[in-house]
């Protein structure tokens, strides 16, 4: 009666269609000052969406209770589905950019339901090896930053890469269908190469961001094209901006602007989010367009 319920539940919440339906883990992330926050790139990605006016959908999996009181300072901007687990994924974060490091401190397990969506963008974004490629439903779009695929961590939480297989019935696992486009960060590519090649076989547009340095962009046909990235003279917090540019890389497209375009917008968007502190800093869409403007 439970799951009957449940799904019963889920069905009628996909019922509502979404402009910007995320899947992954929604952390805590535990600052190095002790502070905790909400983190991982469901969260940081749907609240981007959400302020570029798109209706958003976190799909993710833990306590919901202290994910619900995680989030709730946006709950106004997006809504929730949490899958329950005895506990939600914890990330212990000290450092930034490429000398970031992250200790698993709990982890809410793989999110095995297949998920049900009736979206515009549907964007699959691990954080810790949880996301399969099963889903169900509608999609105009589908969207992916796999790097989470690609962590494991020790017996001390200490995460480490673990680079994705490269036989085809793994990928297909873990490769949604009719992936649109994929946005990986240069530091986890090789990881994630095997997948990455699967993607761009199928048609998808691939965005390697590289921090300061340009936006490398895969193109169907095998083009490659930089985009520079905007300069930051003062970067003060850095967490979730891959996430940012995914999102709105992922919406620039969906909205019909050329990758070249897009890229440039979720720069944009990315280096808003890298002048200020946490989630508050994420820009709306009047910000985004005028440092495209500004940077011509």
């Amino acid at each position: 009666m439970e799951l009957a319920g449940r799904r019963a539940r889920d069905e009628a919440a996909a019922a509502r269609s979404f402009d910007y339906v995320t899947v992954g883990h929604v952390t805590v992330d535990v600052m190095a000052d002790g502070s905790r926050r909400p983190g991982g790139g469901a969260f940081y990605s749907a609240l981007q969406a959400a302020r570029l006016g798109l209706r958003t959908l976190i799909v993710t999996q833990g306590s919901a209770r202290e994910i619900e009181a995680l989030v709730e300072p946006y709950r106004g901007e997006l809504e929730l589905r949490i899958l329950p687990a005895p506990a939600t994924t914890t990330l212990q974060s000290t450092g930034s950019g490429a000398a970031r490091t992250q200790r698993v401190l709990a982890w809410a397990e793989p999110i095995a339901e297949e998920i049900l969506v009736d979206t515009q963008i549907l964007h699959f974004a691990p954080v810790a090896r949880e996301t399969s490629a099963t889903w169900r439903g509608h999609a105009d779009f589908v969207g992916f930053t796999p790097q989470g695929l690609a962590r494991a961590w020790n017996e001390d939480g200490e995460i480490v890469p673990a680079p994705l297989p490269s036989d085809q019935t793994s990928l297909s696992v873990l490769l949604p269908n009719s992936c649109d486009a994929i946005v990986i960060s240069e530091q986890e590519r090789a990881a994630c190469a095997p997948l990455l090649a699967a993607a761009a076989a199928g048609g998808a547009v691939l965005a390697i961001t590289a921090g300061a340095g340009a936006t490398s962009l895969h193109l169907p046909g095998g083009e490659v094209t930089q985009v520079q990235a905007p300069a930051v003279a003062d970067p003060r917090d850095d967490l979730g901006a891959g996430d940012v540019f995914a999102a709105a890389f992922f919406i620039a497209l969906r909205e019909g602007r050329s990758p070249p375009h897009a890229a440039a917008y979720g720069n944009a968007a990315a280096a808003i989010r890298i002048e200020g502190l946490g989630a508050d800093a994420i820009g709306d869409r009047d910000a985004i367009e005028a440092r495209v403007a500004k940077e011509g």
